[in-house]
């Protein structure tokens, strides 16, 4: 997808969204689809409203007001088909919840969440959290067509807070992350108990699949409720270490920021800083990103998450100042400075109420791009795989490298001949995990999946085969 402004360009994965306000009204001559059904209630929810839809996915909901397009704006690739023929019910709604950072539908309430019933259904359930900080309609377009076409409920949750002030939210630092797991957690519970009494029988697999911070929230439910899930597939999911190691995000950005302005000035040390990057973990071959991510993701990304788990850096000021020139002994304490190691134990505390183990108790399957320069593979998903492995669990995992895969799969629009869409890969990862839980059979094994040579980008847009 091309992007019209900076705005949009911006509506980071792991940053913030743009507001939106879908309404969730009732479809004129849709009826009939609900003719044989009440409208179920969706347990716990605060408040909802149900309507009767002849199009549950993005062909029809973008016209009706169903979802919200800023809240899907640039994560798929611009030619990516939209399926169509699923009707349903449609329930739009939200837990209690004491923040309002979430407008749509007009609501100001947070813990917002979407519920689809397509009225062909093949017993199935898929449960995502946003990715990001975005609000719950943003795995419409990359998951939930998808999803809907085949068959299956879907049901997606903005995580209980969302945009760039995220971490505002809760008491302590690390909570705000912390109920993104509870809100997956309790929309999932809520899902099943409402897809059993609206098909009158409960769901017979249930699967979490999410991207980014959505793929993280995989993680950590198979990990600590895997009674509720029968798979799951984690699209380059964020890493956060239980017991307070090291996070990912807080030890490879602060290099990213200090040494970006010197590799892009030139000369020679323009070449050292390029060699700190790569050491940082920014991969070879990844260097024509940097000036899109550095202009749009690091700096913003590495300070909100910072507030989220260390407030005390600096201050009173929230979430840093923008940009900041790093090794200024008179300015204010700069991002870009930052060292967690050097960070007091409180902070280690935060990050821990976030960890994952590896421990999964369900079968998982996680696909990353080589060229992700947000979430670096070799700082993240190589790190979970060996985590996974050291836990005793390999058997329950697969683990697929992409070959000049990227984090935002909207760029492969504008890098044609350097970088692959994801999205066809998550499907096949999700097709493979499917024939793992209903024939037993084993997915490929874990392995980095080359680009097809010669292959054309739409080639790629309609195939990601995951064996040799």
């Amino acid at each position: 997808m091309r992007f019209a402004t900076v705005a949009a360009l911006s509506a980071a994965l792991l940053s913030f969204p743009t507001p939106g306000g879908a309404a969730a009204q009732q479809q004129p001559g849709t009826e009939r689809h609900c003719a044989r059904t009440d409208m179920p209630r969706v347990p716990g929810a605060e408040h909802q409203k149900a309507a009767c839809l002849e199009e549950l996915t993005t062909a029809g909901t973008v016209g009706t007001g169903h979802t919200d397009p800023a809240d899907w704006a640039g994560l798929t690739p611009e030619k990516l088909p939209t399926p169509s023929g699923v009707p349903g019910v449609q329930i739009d709604g939200y837990f209690p919840d004491t923040s309002a950072t979430n407008t749509n539908n007009g609501w100001g309430h947070d813990a917002q969440f979407v519920l689809r019933l397509p009225a062909r259904w093949n017993g199935g359930l898929v449960v995502s959290g946003a990715p990001g900080n975005r609000e719950q309609y943003a795995n419409d377009r990359a998951i939930g067509d998808w999803a809907l076409k085949r068959g299956y409920a879907f049901a997606a949750t903005d995580k209980g807070n969302t945009g760039a002030a995220f971490h505002r939210d809760g008491r302590t630092p690390g909570d705000a992350v912390v109920e993104w797991n509870q809100r997956v957690t309790q929309l999932t519970r809520a899902a099943r108990a409402t897809v059993a009494h609206h098909y009158r029988q409960p769901p017979s697999r249930t699967l979490a699949t999410g991207m980014s911070n959505g793929g993280y929230l995989v993680r950590w439910q198979l990990e600590n409720h895997p009674e509720l899930y029968d798979g799951g597939v984690d699209w380059e999911g964020t890493l956060w270490r239980a017991g307070g190691e090291p996070p990912g995000l807080l030890t490879f950005l602060p290099p990213a920021l200090r040494h970006y302005p010197a590799y892009a000035a030139g000369g020679p040390e323009g070449e050292k800083a390029r060699k700190v990057m790569h050491k940082a973990g920014f991969p070879k071959g990844s260097e024509f990103l940097w000036p899109y991510f550095h202009k749009n993701y690091w700096d913003l990304t590495q300070r909100v998450y910072r507030e989220e788990m260390d407030p005390g850096f600096d201050g009173a000021t929230e979430a840093g100042t923008p940009f900041c020139a790093p090794g200024d002994p008179d300015g204010p304490p700069c991002d870009a400075d930052y060292e967690y190691e050097d960070r007091p134990e409180e902070v280690r505390r935060a990050v821990a109420k976030t960890g994952l183990t590896g421990r999964i108790g369900k079968p998982l399957i996680t696909l990353h791009g080589t060229l992700d320069t947000l979430l670096p593979i070799g700082e993240d998903s190589d790190v979970y795989a060996r985590m996974v492995r050291d836990s005793g669990r390999g058997e329950l995992f697969r683990y697929y490298r992409v070959e000049d895969g990227n984090h935002v799969d909207s760029l492969a629009d504008t890098y044609p001949g350097r970088l692959r869409p994801l999205t066809p890969c998550h499907r096949s990862a999700f097709t493979s995990l499917e024939r793992w839980l209903d024939d037993g059979v084993q997915p490929p094994r874990s392995r980095t999946v080359p680009r097809p040579e010669g292959a054309s980008q739409a080639e790629l847009l309609r195939s990601c085969p995951l064996k040799k």
